[in-house]
């Protein structure tokens, strides 16, 4: 298997795909993606994997952290992105408290992203104690991805967003975790703030492919915030983020200069306006002389 160049035709891309990927060495790409447009674009731009993950509370939606995010509000967004996705595998993050509470929903919610979102994967927070719910959905015919590591719907638990998997004791618990889902049969795994090492030593341990935040060079793949690499987000930079352009700046600067135009009687031109026809203009300005000559 070979890589598509871009602006090549591609095929679409399946969970097999990803397998296949990491079987041959070749890295796998994947962004966030919360509207259509931004879906499109990524889509087009060759992306191997579209997540709409609930980080979408705080780029989107100005939470404070991703656990005020609700079902409803992923679902309208999994369904914008599908509409502007067509090769890529599209992944849809579970929100809190849709898996948590009881298996029934979980797996009920799990299907409302396939069945009314178009979404082709849900991912779900956890290592092995998710690994029964993880079989349970996948018995209802729906791809699941695994999250360890860093799960920012732990934050609270975790006490805050801390790398994982620093002390042996971690590292074990994180190789457990991985063992555990790769066994439950997750279609990939993300690794999410752990050291380098350790997501190397997962990658190399499991089946499936994993796909690194903060995880280091060694995974099957790699996947950042959309906006994060735009410059779209207020806040400090992870470490491990890095910026592919600036559109922050692009969009200030195309808005300061749109209200200068509009102050300064520069926008819209002429040649911007609607006119009338010839035929309705010479009408227009002979009832118009008449009523000035009336007006006398």
């Amino acid at each position: 298997m070979s890589l598509t160049p871009i602006g090549e035709p591609r095929h679409k891309i399946t969970t097999a795909t990803l397998r296949d990927q990491k079987l041959h060495h070749e890295p796998i790409t994947c962004l966030t993606a919360y509207d259509y447009a931004a879906a499109r674009l990524v889509d087009e731009a060759g992306i191997d994997m579209v997540l709409v993950g609930d980080s979408l509370a705080q780029a989107m939606l100005g939470y404070e952290n991703t656990l005020s995010v609700t079902m409803d509000e992923m679902l309208h967004h999994v369904k914008a992105v599908r509409r502007g996705v067509k090769n890529a595998l599209l992944v849809a993050d579970m929100p809190y408290g849709s898996y948590q509470l009881d298996s029934k929903t979980a797996v009920s919610n799990a299907a409302r992203f396939v069945k009314e979102g178009g979404a082709e994967v849900v991912k779900i927070e956890g290592g092995e104690k998710r690994a029964d719910l993880i079989r349970q959905i996948i018995d209802a015919e729906i791809p699941v991805a695994g999250h360890i590591g860093l799960t920012p719907q732990s934050v609270n638990v975790m006490g805050g967003y801390k790398v994982q998997g620093r002390s042996l004791g971690g590292i074990e618990q994180l190789m457990r975790d991985a063992v555990a889902l790769d066994r439950a049969g997750v279609a990939c795994l993300y690794l999410e703030g752990i050291p380098r090492e350790v997501a190397a030593m997962i990658t190399a341990e499991v089946s499936a492919p994993t796909i690194g935040i903060g995880a280091g060079p060694e995974c099957d793949g790699q996947v950042l915030v959309f906006h994060d690499i735009l410059n779209l987000t207020f806040g400090p930079p992870a470490k491990f983020l890095r910026r592919y352009g600036d559109a922050a700046a692009l969009i200030t600067n195309a808005v300061q200069a749109f209200r200068a135009d509009v102050r300064s009687h520069q926008y819209p031109s002429d040649e911007e306006s609607y006119h009338l026809p010839k035929e309705t203009k010479a009408g227009l300005d002979t009832v118009l002389a008449r009523k000035r000559t009336m007006q006398r």
